[in-house]
């Protein structure tokens, strides 16, 4: 009989945890500072699932290293739930850049679900003599080596989308990382740094008063928020050139599944508030969602792309 009962502890803990689940603050780590398009899209999650829960779910900040610091830091907390992880495509990146990172994407973390993806622009200091791509390049080619672009990081999206671009392209720039997009953005902006391809949500305001110049779109269609911007397609004859920025979320491997799927649900639920999509919507944002199985596929099949723009692009951690 007590083997039994012990069993029968063993059987229902899970589902009992998940229904208690959370039962005190949980803390999401962000890789990047206040202010970028992860941090804002990760508040915006993590008020509503705290609306939902009843329980605080609190954005701690771990900016550097290209996102290693918040990733390692995730994979080495408690597999309790009380430590989540709002990550982007920069775990799926490090591992090719970066042979050696003390992280597994795939070993270390169990997936809870995909979150939102933002698409990237190519934008340009305004003060340069160049009104479209093709002048870019041009004026790129002619200043060989003397042109910097910036990214929110070594080993993120923004700076392999732009390694990628100016090897395409044969153009000779310099890289220069920074702790996240907004400070990268400043000094883009302020004309310490010429170029930088960033997500939309962060380009536009600075579009819209022209402090920065958008040039060409990552992706297969022009964005409705900037429609005379062409895509790299058009603009470069870069067939095939797309790259958005995606985010989810992740936990610790030895999580309970039933706290992930208690998670996954709560996403879910938040992804189809109509609040929610309108706020995403608004900063550029397509909401995704999904299931956890969907989540590890992709994070197993963007390691394999990532792998190949590295290769092609000849990027490296500076």
């Amino acid at each position: 009989m007590r083997i039994l009962a012990a069993l029968l502890v063993i059987f229902l803990s899970g589902p009992l945890l998940a229904q208690g689940y959370p039962s005190k603050p949980v803390r999401m780590l962000l890789a990047f500072p206040p202010g970028g398009p992860t941090d804002i899209n990760a508040r915006l999650f993590a008020q509503k699932l705290t609306e939902q829960t009843g329980q605080s779910f609190v954005v701690e900040n771990r900016p550097g290293a290209g996102g290693n610091i918040a990733a390692v830091e995730a994979a080495k907390a408690s597999p309790d739930g009380s430590t989540i992880f709002y990550n982007t495509s920069a775990i799926t990146i490090a591992p090719a850049l970066q042979p050696g990172v003390p992280f597994d994407p795939v070993r270390d973390f169990a997936p809870v679900a995909l979150t939102a993806t933002v698409p990237l622009v190519l934008a340009i200091n305004p003060a340069l003599p160049a009104k479209n791509l093709r002048e870019f390049v041009a004026y790129s080619k002619a200043n060989a080596g003397k042109l910097n672009y910036a990214s929110s990081g070594s080993g993120t999206i923004t700076h392999l989308a732009a390694a990628l671009f100016a090897s395409q392209l044969g153009l000779t720039m310099q890289h220069v990382p920074y702790k996240g997009s907004a400070p990268a953005l400043i000094d883009v902006v302020g004309g310490q740094t010429q170029m930088m391809i960033d997500t939309i949500s962060t380009v536009l305001p600075y579009a819209r008063d022209n402090r920065l110049r958008p040039l060409a779109v990552a992706v297969q269609r022009r964005l409705a928020v900037l429609p005379d911007v062409p895509t790299l397609e058009e603009a470069a004859n870069l067939p095939g050139f797309e790259m958005s920025a995606w985010q989810g979320i992740v936990v610790p491997a030895a999580t309970p599944q039933d706290i992930v799927a208690r998670l996954n649900a709560e996403v879910n639920k938040a992804v189809q508030n109509p609040g929610l999509r309108a706020r995403l919507a608004a900063g550029g944002s397509e909401p995704l969602g999904g299931t956890a199985e969907h989540y590890a596929a992709n994070i197993r099949s963007e390691l394999a792309r990532w792998s190949k723009v590295v290769r092609d692009a000849g990027a490296k951690a500076d």
